[in-house]
């Protein structure tokens, strides 16, 4: 059985660590970044072998909509592809059987689980076995309270990501300084702040949208990063923006419109920091580009650049995989992604 995989990224990866029937003879890209994946050739849609040459095209990537679109538009023939998330109607190869077959077990459970189907998985033998094996009666199943779930047998213990790396870094330095107050700008209450909350640091945090609790040691002020009107100038020892800045501007949560807006708050921040003040920010970095309305994609030079004020004491870089620390500015400038992103982690002092 030939097969062509639709991704390059990790669900790709993953696809083929867990296990699966047939050869694959090829990968595709939407949009094509390199001519070569794990020894095998990359089609964009225009040099996709004849259909003759191939049986099925599994799709391993979260962009459904835009690849059933793709196969809409090229004819693409849709029985022959199985998507491993499912796109908003029902499509491509919809006999479980024959996927079950090509996936494997692990890759056809974790089919099952995005499509919110555990019928035909390793659920209806264990319930079988627990029917059989328990002599408890309060334990005993009712199907009125069956809650199926299946995405855990084949899952990894913990998610280890970008957001995971920078959040450590970041977290790491601020621990270190001594710091036991800091200001942050949109990051994530349920990691970075989380830590710091952990280790006895009081954080203020700046968003435009209103915060849902009351925390102990956390203190909220809603107000627009671009100008930060609610901070003195040179009142902020440390502060921190992972991965919130390159949103700015685009509406995406409810703020107006303004291409220069990401640029107003990089100014306003060194307006606020004092002499010697420390920053930590996370944007991603890359081929320089704005993907309305999710985000902007820097050059770190750019970033850089817009700190004029700042002296860069670290730049590092988190994937999915790893921190790679000091690593040159100029390094991932052709760098496209193709939706595996990496995070610049800026480390800067303000020049006294």
């Amino acid at each position: 059985m030939k097969l062509l995989v639709w991704g390059t990224g990790g669900i790709a990866k993953q696809f083929i660590e867990n296990g699966y029937a047939g050869e694959i003879i090829g990968f595709i890209e939407t949009k094509k970044s390199k001519t070569e994946f794990m020894n095998k050739p990359v089609y964009q849609i225009e040099e996709l072998p004849s259909p003759k040459q191939y049986d099925y095209i599994i799709v391993a990537n979260k962009s459904v909509d835009a690849v059933y679109k793709v196969c809409h538009e090229k004819a693409i023939d849709l029985g022959k592809c199985i998507f491993l998330f499912p796109v908003r109607k029902e499509c491509g190869n919809t006999d479980k059987e024959k996927i079950r077959a090509i996936l494997g077990e692990k890759n056809y459970t974790k089919y099952c689980a995005a499509l919110g189907e555990y019928r035909g998985t390793f659920f209806e033998q264990d319930l079988a076995a627990y029917k059989r094996l328990n002599k408890r009666e309060t334990f005993a199943v009712e199907e009125q309270y069956l809650w199926p779930v299946i995405s855990d047998k084949y899952a990894d213990a913990g998610t280890i990501e970008n957001y995971f790396w920078q959040d450590l870094w970041a977290a790491k330095l601020i621990a270190k300084s001594g710091q036991k107050e800091h200001f942050d700008i949109g990051s994530r209450v349920d990691g970075f702040i989380g830590h710091l909350l952990a280790m006895g640091i009081d954080v203020t945090m700046i968003d435009v949208r209103d915060f849902p609790k009351q925390i102990e040691g956390l203190h909220t002020i809603i107000d627009d990063a671009t100008t930060l009107r609610q901070v003195s100038d040179e009142s902020i020892e440390s502060l921190s923006a992972l991965c919130s800045l390159e949103h700015f501007g685009l509406g995406r949560y409810g703020d107006p419109i303004d291409p220069e807006a990401c640029f107003k708050c990089f100014a306003n921040i060194q307006k606020k920091l004092k002499k010697g003040g420390h920053l930590y920010i996370s944007v991603p970095i890359g081929k320089e580009r704005i993907e309305f309305n999710a985000h902007r994609i820097f050059y770190p030079a750019t970033v850089i650049n817009s700190f004029a004020d700042m002296e860069l004491l670290e730049f590092s870089c988190a994937t999915e995989a790893e921190i790679e620390y000091n690593a040159s500015i100029y390094k991932y400038d052709d760098d496209t992604h193709n939706g595996s992103y990496r995070f610049g982690l800026f480390h800067f002092r303000k020049k006294v």
